[in-house]
């Protein structure tokens, strides 16, 4: 019987076994937020991101700085207290919508259906308050509720029955169009009351400075602690997180951000009501997103269905509840765009309104391809949007030239959305 002579002692061998043990034990998961510990190791892994084509939300923001240079070097009324507030109110109605959108988008799917649906919410309200009397709360739950059913119905034919989204809403969107101008009736318009709850939506301005300024406290205070609750959790976990360096640079940035938009209000008549609401909206869906099992439910139908049905998801239900969701985002938009023209008519919804919409969630950095995408991007893209048609129509450019200008930075949003999404494929991050 020969005897190997380069066989490892067994001393050596439970050496190695046991370096490789704790290597097996510090080895990272590619998925943590970060990777080492420290503030060096957090900018590791921004160059990682980096180069793995993980850019976030800079495109839109350096886009957006862009944007806000060249309009206040044509004009110098453009970054006014005055136009930046009432672009900031105007963008509320279209933001709602956006905010809908995003969960179809986040499932890869599309609704065509919520301009139409938008104009019904509105339409509905004023047929019930206005003409027929009704409660004006609750002529405003029946109108919200009514899209609900709307976006219900669109999910349960995508969900139930197979029909593509696009299809499905693409029908919606006729119909709910004929729907309004049929409740409309011949008249076509129906003028809001403008002391009623509706018209002051967007009316309505908290002219007491310390409104502002206590807001603008409580965004940087609530972030500052969420966030440094959250890094103590993954911290007790034995998860790396984020330095206190970087937690105490981020809250000082919002800090300098909030604190001048609500200068900006106090130089005007004040923190609009419309703004208010659309930052609760935003910070609740956030967290129904990122920090609920039903949030992830819809994330991981975006990235493959097939696996969330297999992982037990209830595919069908979640993408009618997203559907529904879309809807009932899209009619109380609606009724902040009735505000906002302090009227419901035949042209509500139609248009260039739906393209915005889509084009606001797309522009913000949410995918059209589904599974990557928060509700803030609705917010990015909509400030974008509504400051290319505040800009344009400072300078007196028609129409048409806004369309093309617009329908250009969203080509170039999506095209920046595929290359991303090569890149992290080559980088093993899709």
């Amino acid at each position: 019987m020969s005897i190997d002579k380069t066989s490892t002692p067994p001393e050596e061998s439970a050496v190695v076994n046991t370096e490789a043990a704790a290597g097996a034990a510090t080895a990272v998961d590619p998925r943590l937020l970060v990777r080492e510990q420290g503030f060096a190791g957090y900018v590791t892994e921004f160059k990682r991101k980096m180069k793995a084509g993980d850019l976030g939300s800079i495109p839109v923001v350096v886009g957006l700085a862009i944007i806000w240079i060249i309009f206040q070097s044509l004009n110098s009324n453009f970054l006014t207290a005055g136009n930046l507030s009432d672009i900031s109110v105007a963008m509320v109605g279209t933001g709602m919508i956006a905010v809908g959108i995003v969960f179809v988008l986040l499932l890869g799917e599309i609704d065509l259906s919520v301009g139409s649906v938008s104009g019904v919410a509105g339409a509905t309200f004023a047929v019930l308050n206005i003409t027929h009397g009704m409660n004006e709360v609750l002529a405003l739950v029946l109108a919200v509720l009514t899209g609900t059913a709307a976006g219900a119905i669109h999910g349960f034919v995508f969900a139930r029955i197979g029909v593509p989204a696009f299809a499905v809403t693409l029908a919606g969107l006729l119909f709910w169009q004929g729907f309004m101008l049929q409740i409309l009736g011949s008249n076509g318009t129906i003028n809001l009351d403008s002391e009623g709850i509706v018209a002051k939506l967007t009316s309505y301005y908290f002219s007491d400075v310390a409104a502002a300024y206590g807001l603008a406290v409580v965004a940087v205070a609530g972030y500052f602690l969420t966030s440094f609750l959250g890094n103590r959790r993954r911290e007790a976990a034995g998860i790396p997180s984020r330095p206190l360096s970087d937690l105490v640079l981020r809250t000082v940035l919002l800090a300098v951000v909030s604190f001048a938009v609500a200068i900006v209000y106090n130089q005007h008549k004040g923190l609009p009501l419309a703004v208010v609401i659309f930052l609760a909206v935003l910070v609740f869906t956030d967290f129904v997103l990122r920090r609920t099992a039903y949030g992830r439910k819809v994330f991981a139908l975006g990235g493959s269905v097939e696996a969330s049905r297999r992982a037990g998801i209830n595919v069908e239900l979640v993408r009618i509840s997203v559907f529904a969701i879309a809807g009932t985002f899209a009619a109380i938009g609606g009724l902040f765009v009735a505000s906002k023209i302090a009227s419901a008519n035949q042209g509500a919804g139609t248009g260039e309104f739906l393209m915005n919409v889509i084009a606001a969630a797309v522009i913000g950095g949410t995918s059209l391809f589904g599974g990557r995408g928060r509700t803030w991007n609705a917010l990015l893209g909509v400030l974008v949007i509504v400051s290319i048609q505040y800009g344009l129509a400072l300078e007196g450019i028609a129409a048409p030239v806004q369309y093309m200008i617009t329908g250009g930075v969203l080509l170039a949003t999506v095209i920046i959305d595929a290359v991303t999404r090569k890149t992290q494929k080559t980088a093993g991050r899709a």
